[in-house]
């Protein structure tokens, strides 16, 4: 019940307080507007009038919010931050207000005042809201209520201190739930009582068992390889990592420091995509994909007569891939091959010049049109237009144990191209198993440094650069 309120709190109030603020910052600009008498406007509008414009306007701020990032998990953030994220987010939708309502034939308009009024209205009061919620939040998390549970890993000196510090300043948010540690070490934290629940070795298993949220890790500061290993084994869990943030070296390009009220952590691989470039990366998704299915249907229904004619079989190939965290879904594609082409073989790579490829499948392979119909799944949002390729369950589990910090790649929606795709060929030319794991564990690189930096601009970059692969027929099969 306790957790229930604080997720009604966290989630909830915030939505609500917004609603609530906005529309009192409405009411302020209408008295600006017509009884302060600084709106200079001497027609009168009673404000039964305004219902319609009223609720557009709402819808319109939360919108903005929403893309700004403020509607997600708050968990033991500092509240200044997330006063100047609202001050930014509704500086921003005042200078879109006062673009879309710009007069440019009158020198000055008392609409302007009023339109800045409300701009910097909106700032102290859904601000102040937001304080007044986390504030109420933060007692919550100070009483018990919310916390995540916490290991550390790491039993040394290190290990200990954090522990103490992080009991010191209980609005951090964080339960220790008990130390991971090496084996010489549970002797000395059981004499200082000390919870002790296992070895490093057996970091998943306590990770499963005891339902953590959070991993601080503590360990010395050569243990480079060992906390590379703790993340490959553990990457896939949903659990979040904090190091001590000197061992910020070894993670350069995949961490970002947040202070958390004071309380220095780095945070491996966070979310690195702002919020609302994700969500404008998810609205160019469906817009594309909605565009190219159904702009071009003609166009599509052609090249399934010519797939009948050229040969016998389905227009299209369905198969079972992997996605974001690990979840399956089926990927669709205009037919290539001869129908049944792995009936007798089983999952085995294509090849160049494959017997297998029909004459027309060439011609689409060589452009790509038989990744088309993959345009369904991305309007799903089973996929992005760019990410990581997804691979089949089969290789996915066989590339996990070859090739370190795979399964990182699951950590994002799959693509259907990117920057793997633009800087090798579509298909190796290999056929041993060693040059293959080869091939992809470079391939990996190139998705783990998308991952790294993802950004609109760098989706626009790797769209630009595979319209000229499929102009030019790079990589043909």
């Amino acid at each position: 019940m306790r957790n229930l309120t604080y997720k009604v709190v966290e989630r909830v109030l915030p939505l609500a307080s917004d609603v609530v603020m906005v529309n009192i910052s409405f009411l302020f600009a209408y008295w600006l507007a017509f009884r302060s008498g600084i709106g200079g406007d001497r027609r009168f509008i009673p404000l039964s009038e305004y219902s319609l414009p009223v609720v557009l306007i709402t819808c319109y701020w939360l919108i903005l919010f929403l893309f700004a990032g403020l509607y997600e998990s708050w968990h033991a953030k500092s509240r200044l931050d997330e006063f100047i994220n609202v001050s930014k987010a509704a500086i921003t939708g005042g200078i879109i207000l006062f673009l879309a309502t710009l007069d440019l034939s009158r020198p000055f308009s008392s609409t302007r005042i009023v339109l800045f009024g409300y701009m910097f209205s909106q700032i102290l009061l859904v601000g102040g809201g937001r304080i007044a919620i986390r504030s109420f939040q933060r007692y919550l998390v100070v009483q018990g209520v919310g916390r995540h549970r916490t290991v550390i890993v790491g039993g040394g000196e290190r290990g200990q201190r954090l522990f103490q510090q992080v009991n010191i300043f209980p609005a951090l948010g964080h339960q220790i739930v008990g130390f991971a540690c090496q084996a010489h070490e549970e002797s000395e934290l059981a004499s200082r009582g000390l919870p002790v629940l296992g070895e490093v070795k057996q970091l998943p298993r306590i990770l499963r068992e005891h339902e953590v949220d959070d991993v601080l890790i503590a360990l010395p500061t050569d243990s480079h390889q060992q906390i590379l290993d703790i993340l490959s084994r553990c990457n896939s869990l949903g659990v979040r990592f904090y190091i001590l943030p000197d061992l910020y070296d070894i993670v350069t390009g995949q961490a970002r420091t947040n202070q958390i009220y004071g309380f220095p952590l780095v945070e491996i691989s966070p979310g690195l995509m702002p919020s609302w470039e994700r969500k404008t990366k998810r609205l160019m998704d469906i817009m594309a994909s909605a565009l190219i299915l159904f702009g071009l249907a003609p166009l599509w229904l052609i090249v399934a007569v010519i797939i009948k004619l050229d040969s016998k079989g389905p227009v299209f190939f369905h198969q079972e891939r992997v996605g974001k965290n690990g979840k399956t879904f089926i990927i669709h594609k205009f037919r290539s091959m001869v129908a049944d082409a792995e009936s007798s073989t089983g999952p085995v790579w294509a090849k160049q010049n494959d017997p297998r490829i029909t004459r027309f499948g060439r011609f689409m392979r060589r452009f790509r049109i038989d990744e088309v119909p993959q345009f369904w799944n991305v309007l799903k949002g089973e996929m992005s237009l760019v990410g990581p390729r997804p691979e089949r369950p089969f290789f996915v589990e066989m590339f996990k144990k070859r090739i370190p910090l795979y399964a990182r790649r699951l950590r994002v929606c799959p693509g259907l191209t990117g920057w793997a795709q633009t800087k090798q060929d579509n298909i190796s030319p290999l056929n041993d198993l060693e040059e293959k794991l080869t091939y992809e564990a470079e391939k990996v690189r190139y998705d783990l440094g998308y991952i790294e930096n993802m950004s609109l601009r760098m989706d626009l970059k790797i769209l630009l650069r595979t319209i000229w692969v499929v102009i030019f027929g790079k990589g043909a099969r």
